[in-house]
């Protein structure tokens, strides 16, 4: 096991919930499908810089983490930008106003 120091971890967690508080206000406030795909990816970006410290824990653990994390996201990233782009064609924007509460409405 690698000698950790417990201040770089905390730097560590707290830039990356930073990144998550960011991303959160960012997801809220957002007024169009693009602005809630970055804060979403920015979500897991936090999720990465926290599974960093695990590195130093334990290697084999911290790799499947990021592994399954990396995957999740680009999964995530596929159905987001493919939604966006079905709206776009089906509502000439993609205004968050456009998106009927619940999903679209027929």
């Amino acid at each position: 096991m690698i000698d950790v120091d417990v201040s770089q971890l905390t730097v560590i967690l707290t830039v990356s919930g930073a990144v998550l508080l960011i991303a959160y206000l960012t997801a809220i406030s957002a007024k169009d499908l693009v602005r809630l795909l970055i804060s979403l990816e920015l979500m897991f970006a936090a999720v990465f810089l926290a599974i960093l410290p695990l590195f130093t824990i334990n290697p084999a653990t911290g790799y499947t983490l990021a592994i399954i994390t990396a995957f999740t996201s680009s999964s995530e990233l596929l159905v987001l930008v493919t939604a966006i782009v079905l709206l776009d064609k089906r509502k000439k924007g993609v205004d968050v106003d456009k998106v009927a509460v619940g999903g679209d409405s027929l």
